[in-house]
């Protein structure tokens, strides 16, 4: 009968050991699950700034090369002028990056605007030149990036 007393006790403190180390489990296994969760979303908040950082240098590199070809486009109207002094009307130039326009307007005498628009994908870029004398060289007054004509 000593024997069988000795067996229960055992046995109930053992349960109750495991049930402790259970419990025990249990935490460390919902700590585990939380840090995870919290990694994951550190893991995806980089990982969208980082797209968003990709994107961005990506805007800006085509906003220089629409700047660049709307210089390209003044520069192409300017040796239009020097070959044909009386030269005023629109052209255009498609190059790799994307393309460009632009338009001559005379004003009085030898004073001229170019107007110059650069595109490259969905960025766009404006350039306003102005002229005020042709012969015997052309002297440029103002050569500037503008939001609109």
């Amino acid at each position: 009968m000593r024997m069988k007393k000795l067996f229960m006790v055992q046995r109930l403190y053992g349960h109750r050991r495991w049930r402790g180390t259970n419990q025990q489990g249990f935490v460390v296994l919902l700590s585990m699950l939380m840090l995870t969760v919290v990694g994951m979303a550190l893991l995806s908040s980089l990982l969208l700034f980082g797209i968003m950082d990709v994107q961005s240098s990506f805007s800006l590199e085509q906003s220089g090369q629409a700047r660049a070809l709307a210089n390209a486009c003044a520069e192409e109207a300017l040796q239009q002028i020097n070959d044909a002094v009386s030269f005023s009307g629109s052209s255009s130039l498609s190059l790799s990056t994307g393309t460009c326009n632009y338009t001559v307007i005379s004003l009085s005498g030898s004073q001229r605007e170019i107007e110059s628009v650069g595109t490259v994908g969905s960025s766009v870029r404006k350039v306003l030149v102005t002229l005020d004398q042709i012969n015997p060289n052309i002297h440029v007054t103002s050569w500037q990036e503008v939001s609109d004509f």
